[in-house]
């Protein structure tokens, strides 16, 4: 072999049925590499086949090695084999085996399992979702990472960020971003707010988070750009408008004006110091196109992009420029501000972009 392996697993049970073996995890090139029928299966070091899904759960066919048993019906469809009584206790011995290595390597050097993480976090995740047993003894090592590069249990993180992140709803939500440069000024909105940010950068994640949300117990995950940062967490608190009612309305007529396709406009009441318009992209939303696309379905929704307009009633810009222009002049900067917004989605990135749309914001003011 190329590379040296990951980590290794012996596999001895003589009761209630004999089996031997040495299985491998290989370090992957790249996260969406899949190496299948590495795995030898011998009967009486007699050599069967390498063809292995109805014994080995589909989750660790990524592994390598050789599994010996003499117990493992020959020359039998692979339907009697999944359904053979044998198989599936072995089935479940080597998840279990497999479960209890990785349990082994973090509690005995956890900054070495850290350190390994990014090949193996992929694999753990994926056997989270498709086996419960695995799912149950795996929460103890699975790891969630912040921006500050930190590893956390899904307890620890949990415990890190309550005293913070618990909304009125006594759920403690998880903010995330799968694209930190994009979500630059987000993120920094965010960690204004005294808020926490994970970094999940994995194709297998949303369908992960999801699961982490049902198991777990009054927890949510958001990515950073749901909502404005003072509603990534919903509290009681309640921030009047300066604006009246028909004011409001004449300045989302404005913006409706302006906006493209699948954007809807919402006037919310924030700080001055907040930005005067933001885009958001509602989490349930957002997930649900996401998961039609991982599934190769374009659905109803196809490529089109849905997200909120979000105006922020009590900015000088608005309060003050805005209201007070003429028609053209409002349009103007109706425009400009979209516009200003809309940057953080396309053209610039990271910190450059943050600071590019403060200095013109500034200006403008």
């Amino acid at each position: 072999y190329s590379a040296e392996p990951l980590f290794h697993i012996h596999l001895n049970i003589d009761y209630p049925f004999n089996l031997t073996g040495v299985l491998y995890f290989p370090k992957l090139q790249n996260q969406m590499e899949v190496q299948k029928n590495k795995i030898h299966l011998y009967c009486n070091q007699v050599f069967v086949t390498d063809e292995v899904s109805a014994i080995v759960p589909e989750f660790l066919q990524l592994l390598h090695g050789v599994i010996d048993s003499p117990d493992i019906p020959l020359n039998v469809s692979r339907s009697a084999l999944q359904a053979d009584r044998n198989v599936k206790r072995i089935t479940q011995y080597i998840s279990k085996k497999v479960a209890e290595k990785l349990d082994e390597m973090f509690k005995n050097n956890r900054a070495d399992f850290e350190q390994k993480w990014e090949n193996i976090g992929p694999f753990i995740k994926y056997g989270m979702l498709t086996d419960e047993k695995f799912e149950e003894r795996a929460r103890k090592f699975a790891l969630l990472q912040n921006l500050d590069k930190t590893y956390f249990t899904l307890a620890e993180y949990r415990e890190k960020i309550a005293p913070t992140q618990t909304d009125k709803n006594e759920t403690v939500v998880h903010i995330y971003s799968n694209l930190p440069k994009e979500h630059d000024a987000y993120i920094t909105a965010a960690q204004a707010k005294g808020y926490d940010v994970l970094m999940t950068d994995n194709i297998i994640d949303a369908h992960w988070l999801q699961q982490a949300e049902q198991k777990g117990e009054k927890i949510q995950f958001k990515r950073v750009d749901a909502d404005t940062p003072d509603k990534l967490v919903e509290r009681d608190e309640v921030i009047e408008s300066v604006l009246s009612d028909s004011e409001q309305e004449r300045i989302k007529t404005v913006f409706n004006g302006k906006v493209g396709a699948g954007a809807t406009v919402e006037l919310r009441a924030l700080t001055a110091a907040d930005a005067p318009v933001q885009i958001t992209r509602p989490e349930w939303m957002r997930r649900m196109k996401e998961m039609q696309m991982m599934q190769g379905m374009g659905g109803a929704m196809g490529d089109f992009d849905m997200y909120q307009v979000v105006v922020n009633t009590n900015h000088p810009l608005v309060t003050e420029k805005m209201l007070h222009a003429d028609e053209n002049a409002q349009n103007d900067l109706a425009a400009y501000l979209y516009d200003l917004a809309r940057l953080q989605q396309n053209l610039l990135k990271g910190a450059e972009l943050t600071a590019f749309i403060a200095k013109s914001v500034t200006f403008l003011s």
